[in-house]
């Protein structure tokens, strides 16, 4: 098959189509024909050095993809052999084949096509658990997504806003700003320009918001703190803006705050398997009646990976960059 690797990972590194063989799926595994794979940060940081990856998983990037199982072992599941499926795996999605836990693919929604589905795995699975289970976003509370412009911010705005939640974002231009609120965010401040925490307690009475999806991380965490609700929940999944900040330890106490944070790539295939039966539950029909909608921003060839991730590192995309395969 063909397949995109790394070249001299590290600051330098670059990708090459080359060719693999097909992998084999294991037990509880199935083979894709891969039509189609997202694009996502963590795959830029493994070219250049900067992500370890698990143990065990492929060189070869890519954590999401859509396409037909033409192999492996569907039993006890809902598939068959020829059914069209997006999945979320270990790595491998930049090839023609991929090797995803049957428990970890999704039926393909109503009227998506293979692009669009392949940009639905990483970020859905992602949002659910960062948002709904560690941030425990319910009833009528309210969301602050930092970054609304990217890919998990695009999806976390939709699917909080689909499930009845009041919606904050930031973003670092006014095109963005602007790209947000038509998906959701009642309100996109410019990080740039504006004191994102400073409008959040104006906007919420003084309450602040109840639950923060970072990934920016210390340039912003003295901000986020300030903007929190009271038992509000800030939720860190990466530190593009720093690793290292400061933090008054007397607002967490005293209000009781949550600050935590987590990874979802080196989590168990059960610990996946359960956010995709919810995701199946919650978020798919949503999708289905075109309350949340994928936002592909542009489409590369396999041959292009390398042009695509450049793309990303740009960082003037908004949504969800792809590869097609097929």
């Amino acid at each position: 098959m063909k397949a995109i690797e790394i070249i001299n990972k590290g600051s330098a590194g670059y990708l090459q189509m080359t060719d693999r063989e097909i992998p084999v799926p294991q037990k509880g595994e199935v083979l894709v024909k891969v039509h189609a794979a997202g694009i996502n940060r963590p795959d830029v940081l493994q070219r250049i050095g900067r992500y370890v990856v698990p143990k065990g998983a492929p060189d070869i990037p890519g954590l999401e993809i859509a396409g037909e199982i033409i192999g492996g072992d569907v039993s006890g599941s809902q598939f068959k052999i020829g059914d069209m499926v997006c999945a979320l795996v270990q790595g491998g999605g930049y090839a023609e084949y991929c090797v995803a836990p049957v428990d970890l693919c999704l039926p393909i929604p109503k009227g998506l096509t293979a692009v669009e589905a392949a940009s639905l795995p990483e970020t859905t699975f992602t949002v659910w658990s960062n948002v709904f289970d560690m941030g425990k976003l319910k009833g009528n509370e309210t969301l602050l997504v930092q970054a609304g412009a990217s890919g998990i911010g695009v999806t976390a705005i939709q699917m909080a806003k689909a499930m009845g939640h009041r919606v904050f974002a930031t973003a670092r231009t006014e095109d963005k700003c602007r790209a947000c609120e038509k998906i959701g965010a009642e309100r996109c401040i410019n990080s740039t320009t504006e004191n994102f925490a400073e409008y959040i307690r104006a906007a919420t009475n003084g309450n602040g918001v109840d639950v923060i999806l970072d990934i920016i991380g210390a340039a912003v965490l003295d901000k986020e703190i300030d903007c929190l609700a009271d038992e509000g929940r800030l939720v860190l999944i990466a530190y593009l803006g720093g690793r290292l900040g400061t933090v008054d330890l007397a607002q967490i106490v005293h209000r009781q705050l949550m600050v935590t944070g987590s990874t979802l790539r080196p989590r168990s295939n059960e610990f996946k398997a359960e956010i995709a039966r919810n995701l199946q539950k919650h978020i798919w029909p949503l999708i289905d009646e075109g309350k949340i909608k994928p936002v592909i921003y542009k489409v590369f060839p396999l041959a292009d990976a390398m042009l695509a991730q450049k793309l990303m590192q740009s960082n003037t995309h908004f949504g969800k960059i792809v590869l097609q395969v097929i």
